[in-house]
């Protein structure tokens, strides 16, 4: 059975949205060797449709052995609205929960899931998250905050773990209550 990550990266005040325009400066060996440990154990992503498009975008027309990786490694998206996929990913037919169920029950490596919205509180809510990795960035934003306006309920969470790292991100590390 996969276990389900999600890595999220934000911001001390809760921002979410637009982490290419605060993270940049903080990407450096261990953010690297933190971020290669994750892939190294995953073979396949789950993304929503804004990380899809957001991620198709900009990884795409990367190269280099991190990107080759990433470019490559299959994708899930979770859509009501996209027809059709590119960059090596297919949409999750029929009930996203039952689809997101089914891949964990499939042998292999884990599914990571990147980005925090709509999908991440479906997945919150049906318990299908294994760990949260938190990536909190030395920065003060404005912006999206994590579950804003979404009517989310208290969910308790166990820490794992941390890793911090000398640029000052934190990664908190976490797993849903039993």
């Amino acid at each position: 059975m996969r276990k389900l990550i999600e890595s999220t990266f934000v911001t001390l005040n809760g921002v979410i949205s637009d982490p290419q325009d605060y993270s940049g400066p903080y990407w450096d060996e261990e953010h690297f060797g933190y971020s290669g440990a994750l892939m190294a154990e995953t073979d396949a992503l789950l993304l929503g449709r804004r990380t899809y498009e957001g991620f198709a975008e900009a990884w795409s027309s990367r190269s280099g052995e991190m990107a080759d990786t990433f470019n490559s490694i299959p994708k899930y998206v979770a859509s009501r609205t996209l027809t059709e996929t590119t960059w090596n990913a297919t949409l999750l037919q029929g009930d996203t929960v039952e689809a997101i169920r089914e891949l964990k029950q499939q042998d292999g490596g884990n599914l990571l899931k990147f980005g925090t919205g709509s999908l991440s509180k479906t997945l919150l809510d049906n318990k299908l998250v294994d760990e949260y990795h938190f990536w909190v960035f030395p920065v003060l934003a404005d912006g999206e905050t994590m579950f804003a306006g979404q009517g989310l309920d208290i969910h308790h969470l166990e820490l794992l773990g941390t890793t911090t790292f000398k640029s000052g991100i934190v990664v908190h590390k976490l797993a849903p209550k039993a």
